[in-house]
């Protein structure tokens, strides 16, 4: 990106989550810009940490096997860094409607013990929060502009709203210059495939891989889908202007669609492959948003970012990715 490359050199950079789908992907660009690169990351199975996922950086990165949730590590950690971006996460709404306590601990407790820290250690440096399109809801208008109602429908998104609105408030109350940006369904290489964690669409590009047929819930449901070289673009401008302070920014793809159009896509992009409709599952109709695709014309006017990588291509950087690597997922 222009105006960027000289930027991040020789700059501490840490990133909370940084083994996982975007944070790896961030730190591979980091790495390119020559910053000195922390990733810290717990490795615990359920949230797509892959040590895979630094490959042919390991040597570029430094790595510290940590939780958030260890108040004491964090402290230590962001002493002397200038950029932290915080992309720990319990992503699955599923699991946050089973387990709510730990969902409140990753998504909510932990980030106003990162931002103490940050307050009390290391005030100067700059937060960039990974929020999401979730708490939202089941949206009132399309697309969903930042001045939506927030009425999240899962604990997931509870918490997640709350992680947000910590990094907005001390931005305001105590000047530790923190901005957030609500992901939509991301896509690309790194990410968790082997279930439905972190995307509907991990599974089905291991079933794509594998010659097994995926599973469309209902199909009606409108989605958009940013690619991951994209949502880096937004974390690393958003570090480096000072009007993304207290803000917090939607990011959208270039186009939205159905989920049966996107399985039908796959499937041609993929060049065989099948798919079968069957209807929403009880337990997740429950907390399912409907249609949404995200106006991101906030972040375009105040950071100039727009997505660059379309939908079809995103699609098929992602495939072949994966049918070289998937066996790392598995």
């Amino acid at each position: 990106m222009k105006g960027i490359s000289s930027k991040f050199k020789r700059k501490k950079v840490l990133i909370t989550g940084g083994l996982g789908f975007i944070g790896s992907n961030l730190a591979r660009r980091l790495v390119c810009l020559g910053a000195d690169v922390l990733l810290v990351d717990s490795l615990t199975p359920e949230y797509g940490g892959n040590l895979f996922n630094v490959y042919g950086i390991e040597n570029n990165v430094k790595l510290n096997i940590s939780d958030v949730r260890d108040s004491h590590s964090m402290r230590y950690l962001v002493q002397k860094k200038d950029y932290l971006f915080n992309l720990a996460g319990q992503t699955s709404h599923m699991d946050s409607m089973q387990d709510p306590y730990t969902d409140l601990e990753i998504n909510c407790k932990s980030q106003l013990s990162i931002l103490e820290a940050c307050r009390n250690y290391n005030p100067k440096i700059k937060v960039i929060f990974a929020s999401t399109r979730q708490i939202y809801g089941r949206p009132k208008y399309l697309p969903v502009d930042e001045e939506h109602l927030l009425r999240p429908v899962d604990v997931n998104g509870i918490n997640k709203m709350a992680g947000e609105w910590y990094h907005i408030l001390y931005n305001n109350a105590y000047g530790i210059r923190s901005c957030a940006l609500r992901l939509t369904n991301t896509i690309g290489p790194r990410m968790r495939v082997k279930d439905a964690r972190q995307t509907f669409l991990g599974i089905w590009i291991k079933c794509l891989v594998e010659n097994k047929p995926l599973e469309v819930w209902d199909g009606h449901q409108a989605r958009d889908f940013t690619y991951v070289d994209d949502v880096v673009d937004a974390f690393l401008m958003s570090a480096l202007n000072e009007d993304a302070n207290g803000q917090a920014f939607n990011l959208g793809g270039d186009c939205f669609i159905s989920l049966k159009d996107l399985a039908e896509l796959l499937v041609k992009i993929n060049g065989r492959g099948k798919y079968v409709l069957k209807n929403f599952p009880s337990d997740r109709k429950r907390i399912d948003i409907g249609d949404y695709y995200a106006n991101y014309g906030k972040i375009k006017m105040t950071l100039g970012w727009q997505p660059r990588i379309s939908l079809e291509s995103g699609l098929k950087n992602t495939l072949e990715y994966y049918r070289k690597n998937l066996r790392f997922y598995l």
